[in-house]
């Protein structure tokens, strides 16, 4: 049965005046019962069994044996091979204790080299297993073993670093329970992988990639879409708008690389149509690990009918912050409560950010209860100002600008292929004073002169705005336009979301008292530091003067003038959703940073790309003309990524923990995978404790095969 099919009426599917064309989208639901290699018996990751016991596909202790061998699967009714661990997709969780030494036995049944690595596990580099650098890989018909100390909890995974296997499912679990108790109280847990598959070979999508840009991007604007957007803004600003995106050859829809066009999304190895599910007592705390293990998606999640307490953060518990949604990137992870009481079933619903498709289960106290899917949200469509780029030339009387986040906005100007950009710079305020900064070249921006902001809304601008805007009298700093910013006080959310977990011992909260001295001001501007060039930091936005002399040349699309170091954009789709959506901004590790040195050097790096001939680098250098990053054993760094592209990035740093600050360089929480939104720049520490040889990379796959890659080495 081939279920790959065109159906406006499919759940989520459509929504009216809103998602694209559904003849243009091709949308795989994938097979309804449980269509991997179910013929050979064997079957994707399961939470329950129908009596509510944990399934097998679980393995605990401190000795494994994994296999990786190649098999058929059948997600959507065409029979393809993958690669799988122990025979399922995902592999086997693997349950660790914090403190033991585990001893994992990996053979390799395929015809080619393959590896696997630990994400987020704190170890010796010759145990991270990355061919190239930290080993030579496993080849085939061999077994190698890695073995350990584990020095850590919380929820991680692991997977291939070989090639394009991750896309072929070389991907499973890691659930570290604590040596001591555990900080959060819950009655049971799940973990919840997501992953995206493709039954076209990833060397198939690499090179449409290569050779045909947009090619698997199906929701790019059309007559509809044109009509829609002059209801809201006037004919002649929608116009000039279309024209603007037309010169740059980019499209406003451009938010996958890889979508839903040739992908099915898998929530533990079930296809939307397969439903996974697990089962609840109604009024117990339930613990969602979420995983995004995917290769290219970014979901966006939600349990309709269940608030979220976010508990902890790639691995490591944080202040609790109860939510509605929350964007996971790729390789991140996220865990959760959720206390269901009523005796009903609820969707877990994770929607890809282009809205191409879905992943989803369902939470249920009975097997035969289900929950309606929700419809997918609209698709979300970039402005410039999303882009951090020149609005200039557009006619903006009567525009609309509710909605559009002008946090990180370049206005300043944009290079594209070689087309001047110059526009304005809203970032530097004094200028804004009568868009004194504005290039009012009637040549250059014939819309301009016409352009009227009195009276509109400053819904999503930069909302850390302290002065006053000249010309922008008509803002709306109402804190109801802006409903994701409205309990930024996490004191609040912490005390209340602890209470959840306050039935079992809560040992090793000492690091909440640092709450008091994270809002202390700094006496300096944390971008002040050797090794740093950009230093023009004020009320969030960071002027980019300086860009590296590297980052020129065919694998440099675009180069950003102003970028937002704010973390309460919670990212385009997300913004004024009705949803309370977790930001970064809201994350508090309850333990302290690694080190208390304060960073004595920075290092700037900027992610850069070509979107046409797929390119990507760090500071417009491919990984095989790059040179090491350097770090000295002991010292603290403050790394500073500034986003060039018009794309997220995750990016993962192996062996040593990013820990995240804010806009003042005061630290928030441990991350081993940071996203870095288009027109945003980020800054973490990284405290260098770890002597070898450690990957350094974009965690979209094919992202990090074309070149965004390094290695970082700890002498």
């Amino acid at each position: 049965m081939n279920i790959i099919r065109k159906n406006p009426n499919r759940p989520g599917s459509t929504a009216s005046g809103q998602q694209p064309d559904a003849s243009r989208r091709i949308f795989l639901q994938g097979l309804v019962a449980g269509g991997v290699m179910s013929a050979l018996g064997l079957n994707p990751a399961r939470a329950l069994a129908a009596d509510g016991q944990p399934a097998a596909n679980v393995l605990r202790g401190t000795e494994f044996d994994l296999v990786i061998e190649e098999m058929p699967v059948n997600f959507t009714g065409q029979p393809r091979p993958a690669m799988t661990i122990n025979g399922s997709i995902p592999g086997p969780t693997l349950r660790w204790r914090e403190g033991d030494v585990v001893t994992l036995r990996v053979t390799n049944r395929l015809k080619v080299s393959t590896s696997l690595h630990w994400h987020g596990i704190i170890l010796p580099f010759e145990m991270d297993g990355v061919p190239g650098l930290t080993y030579a890989g496993i080849a085939p018909g061999t077994t190698f073993t890695y073995r350990f100390r584990v020095q850590q909890s919380g929820t991680y995974w692991y997977h291939s670093h070989s090639g394009f296997q991750e896309q072929n499912a070389v991907y499973g679990a890691i659930v570290i329970d604590p040596a001591n108790a555990d900080r959060v109280a819950y009655d049971r847990d799940h973990v919840v992988m997501l992953n995206d598959w493709s039954d076209a070979s990833p060397d198939f999508i690499f090179n449409r990639l290569k050779t045909a840009d947009g090619y698997y991007n199906y929701v790019k604007p059309d007559l509809m879409d044109l009509i829609r957007q002059s209801e809201k803004m006037g004919f002649g600003a929608a116009i000039e708008d279309r024209l603007m995106w037309d010169r740059m050859r980019m499209s406003p829809r451009d938010l996958l690389d890889v979508t839903g066009a040739t992908y099915t999304y898998l929530m533990n190895g079930s296809t939307p149509a397969a439903d996974w599910t697990a089962l609840f007592r109604p009024g117990e705390k339930i613990r969602l690990r979420f995983i995004n293990g995917s290769s290219m998606s970014y979901f966006d999640v939600r349990i309709p009918g269940l608030k979220m307490t976010v508990v902890a953060a790639d691995g490591q518990d944080v202040h609790p912050v109860t939510v509605d949604e929350f964007r996971i990137g790729v390789a991140e992870t996220f865990d959760v409560i959720v206390e269901p009481a009523s005796d009903q079933a609820y969707c877990v619903f994770a929607q890809a950010l282009d809205r191409s498709g879905y992943a989803r289960g369902t939470l249920t106290p009975h097997t035969d209860l289900r929950a309606p899917v929700p419809p997918m949200d609209p698709v979300p469509t970039l402005t410039m100002a999303d882009m951090g780029m020149d609005m200039s030339g557009m006619d903006m009387s009567g525009m609309d600008m509710s909605g559009m986040d002008m946090g990180g906005m370049d206005m300043g100007g944009m290079n594209r292929h070689g087309q001047p950009m110059n526009g304005m710079a809203m970032g530097d305020q004094k200028s804004m004073a009568g868009m004194a900064g504005m290039n009012h070249d009637q040549s250059a921006h014939p819309g301009m002169a016409s352009m009227n902001m009195g009276g509109q809304s400053k819904q999503g601008m930069a909302m850390d705005q302290p002065k006053p805007m000249s010309g922008m009298g008509g803002m709306n700093h109402d804190h109801n336009a802006h409903p994701g910013m409205a309990d930024m006080d996490m004191s609040g959310q912490s005390k209340q979301g602890m209470a959840m977990g306050a039935q079992k011992p809560m040992s090793g909260m000492a690091g909440m008292d640092q709450e008091a001295s994270m809002h202390q001001p700094m006496p300096h501007n944390p971008m002040d530091l050797p090794g740093l060039h950009n230093r023009q930091l004020k009320d969030g936005m960071l002027k980019i003067d300086w860009h590296p002399e590297t980052e020129h040349g065919v694998g440099v699309g675009m180069k950003a003038q102003q970028v937002s170091m704010s973390l309460n954009d919670p990212g385009a789709g997300l913004r004024n959703n009705g949803r309370r959506v977790l930001t970064y901004g809201d994350l508090r590790g309850i333990d302290g940073p690694i080190s208390p040195r304060e960073p004595e050097r920075g290092i700037e790096l900027h992610l850069t790309g070509n979107m046409e001939r797929y390119i990507w680098g760090f500071n417009g250098v491919s990984y095989r003309d790059a040179t090491p990053v350097e770090l000295k054993y002991g010292e603290t760094v403050r790394v500073v990524l500034i986003n060039d592209t018009m794309m997220n990035h995750p990016i993962h740093l192996h062996g040593m923990w990013s820990e995240l600050e804010n806009d003042r360089g005061e630290y928030l929480a441990r991350k081993h995978t940071l996203s870095v939104a288009p027109g945003h720049a980020i800054s973490y520490r990284v405290h260098a404790n770890a002597i070898g040889r450690w990957a350094y990379h974009c965690h979209l796959l094919y992202h990090m095969n074309a070149g965004m890659f390094r290695e970082v080495r700890v002498v």
